[in-house]
């Protein structure tokens, strides 16, 4: 599993990764706020990298999220308004073609389904692991810090024949005040409970690259990072303007025999279009999932306006066991 994985066709948010999203995010308890057609690139694993241009040989895969049907599943959102800053139970099911809720799941990362939420602004992120009941209905607790429009992406496989991976999404609206955040300035360091998280490589349009993180805390690299869902680091990006989803799979998996505990996490990723960014990293040390968020820019004029001075940290992130 040491072969690199190319980045899934995922619904987006990137911007958000949980909480008000300006740079990183906040720990996993409580809830904090910062933050495919039928072919789902998405979950592909040990696909070799490819490299070339939209006029050459790789293209990027579609991404996910921006449709809330496709393949014969639709996203049924059953709470498709919540109230800011309150606790409420968000609901949903997944309906395959004769309207039947779906009730087998491929398990993925450690999960049948994996739940984004992000605002269309991107300031606010949050990676949320619903229940499901019997009859299909999954269902969570959320937390969401301000009003506004937000979208919510399913991330999941069912156990049909010839089922593939899907992403779908549906918006969610937060009612209350509402002033939209600006997207965070590019930046290649970001910081989260005293860790600091350093992006090396660029994230590029239909060319796939390896983008590596490197966690530190107190100056001193991190070398002990605690398997999350299955892996080392769980990577999300979401396009700027219609928070296209893109979902990255690290390099190599905890027990392999080759993937070190950090303190870098490896992933191979291709953005379907020029545009910012918003990446998501999530980790664990010490029992505590963080987040942390940094804005990039795929396509001229972004590959030189990424920025090396650390983002600011505030709360970006949410997360459920």
């Amino acid at each position: 599993m040491n072969t690199a994985v190319k980045i899934t066709a995922f619904t987006a948010a990137l911007a958000a990764s949980f909480g008000a999203a300006y740079g990183l995010g906040g720990s996993v308890d409580p809830i904090a706020g910062g933050t495919e057609p039928a072919t789902h690139a998405g979950h592909a694993k040990d696909a070799p990298p490819e490299s070339g241009s939209g006029d050459g040989g790789h293209t990027a895969p579609p991404a996910g999220g921006l449709q809330i049907s496709e393949a014969g599943y639709t996203l049924d959102l059953k709470t498709p308004r919540v109230q800011a800053a309150q606790t409420s139970e968000l609901r949903f099911a997944i309906r395959d073609r004769s309207g039947r809720q779906v009730t087998a799941y491929q398990r993925e990362h450690d999960k049948e389904l994996h739940l984004i939420v992000a605002s269309r602004d991107l300031a606010t992120y949050q990676h949320l692991h619903p229940t499901r009941a019997k009859d299909g209905v999954w269902s969570t607790p959320v937390d969401l810090p301000a009003a506004g429009d937000y979208r919510v992406f399913a991330d999941f496989t069912p156990t049909a024949k010839n089922a593939t991976n899907l992403t779908l999404g549906a918006d969610l609206a937060v009612s209350g005040a509402y002033k939209p955040a600006e997207l965070p300035k590019p930046s290649r360091t970001a910081t989260v409970d005293g860790y600091s998280v350093t992006l090396n490589g660029n994230l590029r349009p239909d060319t796939a690259e390896e983008l590596t993180l490197r966690v530190s805390k107190d100056g001193r690299p991190v070398t002990d990072l605690q398997p999350y869902l299955g892996a080392y680091g769980h990577l999300v990006a979401l396009r700027d303007g219609d928070l296209a989803y893109l979902h990255v799979h690290p390099h190599g998996e905890p027990g392999d025999g080759t993937t070190e505990s950090g303190p870098e996490v490896s992933f191979t990723a291709t953005a379907p279009s020029p545009a910012a960014y918003r990446l998501f990293l999530d980790f664990k040390h010490k029992g505590t999932v963080r987040t942390a968020a940094f804005t990039v820019h795929a396509g001229a004029p972004a590959d030189t306006s990424q920025l090396d001075e650390p983002a600011a940290e505030t709360e970006v992130g949410g997360h459920q066991h």
